[in-house]
């Protein structure tokens, strides 16, 4: 006989799914709540992991720097219905001289720095805060730009800045067209040294137009006087930024033809860029719009001497040239050729001036 207790069933208390994930806890609510930070009293070490920078500071919309562009048209922040571009009135460019190795686009960190680096939650916060401000960036935002004076950024100024107040033109790290072992990780600077530089920087086939507006043959046959009788002290130097890794694939697929296109003598002068642009770099330099040509002058010294962006005016095509031939001055009054090498001759002067 089956009693009613032997099929008893026991029911016991449960707690809804909804209540049992509230009763789930993480610790981030306790990190925003108080940082993590060193005790009270503790000697805190000054030195400091070394990681990526996220970004610089104020890159999103509401830390706009302040200079000669704090106005011009950017690809995040708030849309400008007009504008009007006006004279650089103040030099461009880094505040520190550039070295070759940088703005690789690489992360050389072992795996203890990037441990210490994914548990800082300060370096968490500034990341979260970079990728959140580059996510919310309007995507066609440059297109749109293209309608203010066809994407031009600035007016060039009316004539070269003063050495001793320029800026200098950031490291660049790419390929260049030549053949040799070496063009597959090649930098700008030592390009750049000891020379009087004309550097076009563009990223697609309207923005190197653009770029040549300054510098084609027939554009600006001045110019090219100026190289071809410079002996190898003007150059022209060639920046293909393109970060889309399937058009850098396309470039390095049709290198042959791209290579046909320039001439020998300026395959190493042809760079492809695809990492290491920064934010930074681009406010400091005036790159503002990646589907906009720009076009810099820069000395011996690897300092921005000129700019110039979007479609060149005839005014702009001659101070480019007089900015040529004032660096060009420069460097045979100061004796310097490739590298910062002192002539010989100029060298024994030097002496015999100390010595008297």
């Amino acid at each position: 006989m089956i009693t009613r207790t032997g099929i008893r069933i026991v029911f016991r208390p449960a707690t809804c799914f909804l209540c049992q994930w509230r009763t789930f806890s993480v610790s981030y609510r306790q990190l925003a709540d108080k940082p993590p930070g060193p005790p009270a009293g503790a000697a805190t070490s000054s030195k400091q992991t070394p990681g990526p920078s996220p970004g610089p500071a104020g890159s999103g919309d509401a830390g706009l720097a302040e200079g000669p562009l704090a106005h011009a048209p950017r690809s995040f922040g708030k849309k400008l219905t007009e504008f009007t571009p006006t004279p650089l009135a103040r030099p461009i460019g880094m505040n520190y001289p550039p070295s070759a190795g940088e703005n690789t686009g690489k992360d050389n960190r072992t795996l203890k720095e990037r441990h210490a680096d994914f548990t800082n939650y300060e370096k968490h916060l500034k990341r979260r805060e970079y990728l959140k401000n580059k996510i919310s960036r309007p995507y066609f935002r440059d297109w749109r730009n293209l309608q203010f004076h066809e994407g031009k950024t600035f007016l060039s100024p009316p004539r070269p800045f003063r050495a001793d107040l320029s800026l200098y033109f950031p490291n660049l790290h790419g390929r260049t067209l030549a053949k040799s072992p070496s063009a597959k990780a090649a930098d700008t600077t030592p390009l750049l040294e000891g020379r009087a530089s004309v550097v076009s920087v563009f990223s697609g086939m309207w923005a190197e137009n653009q770029a040549k507006s300054f510098t084609a043959p027939d554009q600006n046959p001045a110019l090219h006087e100026v190289v071809r009788t410079s002996g190898g002290r003007a150059q022209l130097v060639q920046v293909n930024v393109e970060e889309d890794m399937l058009k850098a694939w396309l470039i390095r697929l049709f290198m042959g033809s791209l290579r046909r296109r320039i001439g020998r003598e300026n395959w190493d002068k042809y760079f492809i860029v695809r990492r290491g642009i920064s934010d930074e770099i681009r406010e400091s330099i005036g790159l503002l719009n990646g589907k906009v040509g720009y076009t810099y002058l820069v000395d011996h010294q690897c300092r921005i001497r000129w700019a110039g962006s979007g479609t060149a005016e005839p005014e702009e095509r001659e101070g480019l040239v007089k900015g040529v031939r004032r660096i060009l001055s420069e460097i045979e009054k100061e004796g310097v050729v490739e590298h910062f090498v002192l002539k010989p001759v100029a060298k024994k002067v030097v002496e015999n001036v100390a010595e008297k």
